[in-house]
């Protein structure tokens, strides 16, 4: 008999500005509560500099004012109802795990662990992309039990994960459509002593700006330049555990060196983002040099990686590209 179920989410978003709770579903008290909360100011974020798009203030701050004291009560009807409904969807059959840290070299924005305490049993499974083939119904069962969105499935909508959106190599995608780029961001800052994330360059294609340490207007070709980069070099992807090799395989040599944040921002405010502590996926050394190639300007800070670092960011690049 499950007699209690705890689900962890983190989300992140530029940098500093993050949410993290842990909701509690206790059968045994036929109750159901924030376990753990870091939220913070409801209403306040870190500020920062000029940023390439805020939608996801909106979802950051709602996030926290979600989060409260409040003691959810249920019967044990309604509780039998859902433990039925829960154990028929089979939800981590055949599911394969993904590691769940505190602190992890590359964060993504979306993490969760989830833990099922049973009357002789324990079972633990976490996840950043390989979501749990039925996470959606899942969500609508949570939503009739206890009246809220506790997997806050209409935020998911917003953020670029496999749950709603097919992240290719190229691009995201939602309904079969490439979702076009509004913006991007991105920033690279020295750790110690301590800097505050900034970004070191901002791509509007909305607007047509490229402001940061380049400052032009944004021409079409640039545009197509730019596109053709993230796709060559799988950015997208980077979210995935197979572009993360080089950061399993050895730790930098200096562990308070330099670490970094990127956002796209897409049509409809879809937002993907990742940051790095001191660490990057497989293929950024490849990208960041023709980058260098192209405007001149080491933007992606290639010469502040040790060359040991290099060497296999090269090696797994390259399995990865060629």
């Amino acid at each position: 008999m499950i007699e209690k179920i705890e689900i962890t989410q983190r989300f992140n978003f530029k940098r500093l500005n993050r949410h993290y709770e842990c909701f509690t579903i206790d059968f045994v008290n036929n109750n159901a509560y924030y376990k753990i909360s870091e939220r913070g100011s409801g209403d306040k974020f870190l500020t920062e500099s000029s940023l390439c798009d805020d939608s996801w203030i909106d979802i950051l701050v709602d996030l926290r004012r979600k989060m409260t004291s409040q003691i959810y009560r249920f019967d044990f009807d309604s509780s039998d109802r859902f433990l039925h409904d829960f154990n028929e969807l089979h939800l981590f059959n055949d599911f394969k795990s993904e590691e769940f840290s505190y602190f992890e070299k590359l964060e993504l924005i979306y993490v969760c662990n989830v833990i099922i305490y049973s009357t002789d049993n324990y079972e633990e499974y976490s996840f950043k992309t390989n979501f749990p083939k039925n996470w959606k119904r899942f969500g609508e069962i949570l939503e009739e039990f206890l009246g809220f969105d506790v997997l806050h499935l209409n935020y998911q909508k917003q953020i670029a994960t496999p749950l709603f959106f097919d992240i290719r190599k190229d691009g995201v995608y939602s309904n079969g459509d490439k979702l076009k780029i509004k913006a991007i961001e991105f920033g690279h800052y020295r750790t110690y002593p301590y800097d505050i994330p900034k970004p070191r360059i901002i791509v509007n294609f909305d607007e047509s700006r490229v402001d940061g340490y380049i400052d032009k207007e944004l021409s079409p070709d640039d545009k197509e330049l730019i596109a053709g980069l993230l796709e060559r070099y799988h950015v997208y992807s980077w979210i995935f555990d197979e572009y993360h090799n080089k950061s399993n395989e050895r730790d930098p040599d200096d562990l308070e060196g330099y670490d970094w944040y990127l956002e796209i921002v897409l049509e409809g405010d879809v937002i993907w983002h990742m940051f790095g502590y001191n660490e990057y996926p497989d293929t950024y050394v490849h990208l960041a040099r023709e980058i260098k190639e192209i405007t001149g300007m080491d933007l992606l800070e290639v010469n502040t990686i040790a060359p040991e670092d290099l060497a296999l960011f090269e090696k797994f690049g390259a399995l990865l590209l060629f």
